[in-house]
């Protein structure tokens, strides 16, 4: 069977875009990775959940192994940078935060897992990081580098397909009258991606009470009143039980590993 790594930012980014993905995967026998670039050190808790003197970042990695044991994940590892925070905030400017980190040598930390993994798939964000995190740009950019260091087969960007994102959420309110009421999303091209630019898709909607189960375990972040967790099943079955990848080399299909023929699906 193959090696699928996942790669992100914070603790908890990996519940919200890839939970399916890799549930998936590892439901169907293959290997998978997690790999973060920080602690989420700067991560706002949810009010009265930490206890006294307990640190965030402590407990944060702790929420990554149990999110780890939702999804059938079988290894966890941590780059060791430190959160940079949300844009135009004066800690992007910190020497030592995972924005100011040279490229070049945050690649080579996260290439040396990839070569000893032998991964066949490492999944990353897209060009703004979703919607525009210095951190989440940033492991678009290293993961980019990483994949060519250690010649992992394909590199698949996680994206929020924009575009059917709003048209299941205007179809779920019509046809179902249910007063659960989306996020506003900026209309300025600073969150997900057009449905043209989005090569491939994985349908996990029967893993939805797993990606639930990861989002749930990382309480300091996401607690039970979270628009997330709030959501109605078929809400988010629709808007979370489908994720989407952008690839820009295509792999060639008689030597495409099995993970990538198994999970992932062209969009067109």
């Amino acid at each position: 069977m193959g090696t699928l790594v996942s790669f992100h930012a914070h603790p908890d980014d990996e519940s919200i875009g890839t939970a399916g993905t890799l549930a998936k995967a590892a439901a169907l026998g293959h290997r998978v990775v997690l790999v973060f670039a920080t602690r989420g050190e700067l991560g706002a808790p949810v009010p009265g959940v930490l206890a006294d003197g307990e640190d965030l970042s402590v407990r944060r990695s702790a929420e990554c192994y149990a999110s780890a044991k939702e999804l059938g994940v079988a290894r966890v590892e941590f780059l060791g940078y430190v959160d940079s925070g949300m844009k135009g905030e004066p800690s992007n400017d910190a020497p030592y935060c995972f924005w100011q980190a040279p490229v070049e040598h945050a690649a080579k930390r996260l290439a040396l897992l990839l070569e000893e993994e032998e991964a066949d798939v490492l999944t990353t964000y897209d060009d703004i990081g979703g919607y525009g995190h210095p951190d989440h740009i940033q492991v678009h950019r290293v993961g980019a580098r990483a994949g060519e260091l250690a010649g992992v087969p394909v590199v698949a960007q996680n994206t929020t397909n924009r575009d059917w994102l709003l048209r299941g959420w205007r179809g779920l309110q019509k046809e179902r009258g249910t007063d659960w009421e989306p996020p506003e999303l900026p209309d300025d091209g600073s969150f997900g991606k057009p449905e043209s630019e989005i090569t491939h898709r994985v349908e996990a909607v029967e893993f939805a009470e797993a990606k639930r189960a990861s989002m749930r375990a990382h309480a300091s972040q996401m607690g039970p009143d979270h628009f997330m967790l709030t959501m109605p099943d078929p809400v988010f079955a629709m808007g979370l039980g489908t994720e989407f990848y952008i690839v820009e080399a295509q792999p060639n299909p008689a030597s495409a590993p099995d993970v990538w023929t198994d999970v992932f699906e062209p969009l067109r």
